[in-house]
């Protein structure tokens, strides 16, 4: 089976997990700094996976008016929380330079496939709509604001519930290990 970015992604995630819980010394600041990351990013992920139809038509709306990849701009905030919550620098310095090799290319992969799926509709919204950095207003190609589309079962369905397992167990691991070492 060959190994494509999303399998990469994970792989390295979970490869990682434990050495930085092992190497972790949280403490009250890194704690609420990380959270202060996090939390904002699982509710931009959350927002994003009840809005997504993937493969089936181009997500516009709700997040998607703003930028075209609300899922990774959540997993960035998620990823560098986490890494700070951790207390150590080097996962911060490791989790940007990971995010930066891995997620470019696969937004540029990304590109690719939505361009050949939806030719008349991608092309139009990407040239209006930025990469990764969210614009101020929202896109719309019906010149109207639309911050709608959010279903619970589309959430369900695309599994968003997994990441905030993991994100609520990371910190728990986390607060332990600070109560601990007081």
């Amino acid at each position: 089976m060959p190994l494509t970015m999303r399998r990469l992604r994970l792989k390295t995630v979970w490869l990682a997990v434990f050495p930085f819980l092992w190497m972790a010394s949280p403490d009250m600041t890194s704690l609420s700094l990380g959270a202060g990351l996090a939390l904002p990013g699982l509710w931009i992920r959350g927002w994003s996976a009840g809005t997504i139809y993937k493969d089936k038509k181009v997500a516009m709306t709700g997040p998607y008016a703003l930028t075209r990849n609300p899922l990774y701009l959540g997993s960035f905030y998620i990823g560098l929380g986490v890494a700070l919550a951790g207390g150590q620098w080097f996962w911060s310095l490791a989790f940007l330079a990971f995010y930066v090799a891995i997620y470019s290319k696969t937004m540029e992969e990304e590109v690719r496939h939505l361009t050949e799926l939806f030719p008349d509709v991608y092309g139009e919204y990407a040239s209006s709509v930025p990469m990764f950095f969210p614009r101020i207003t929202s896109w719309s190609s019906r010149n109207e604001m639309d911050f709608g589309g959010f279903c619970w079962s589309q959430y369900h369905r695309n599994k968003e519930w997994e990441a905030s397992v993991g994100v609520i167990s990371v910190f728990m691991v986390l607060c332990a290990k600070f109560v601990w070492a007081l």
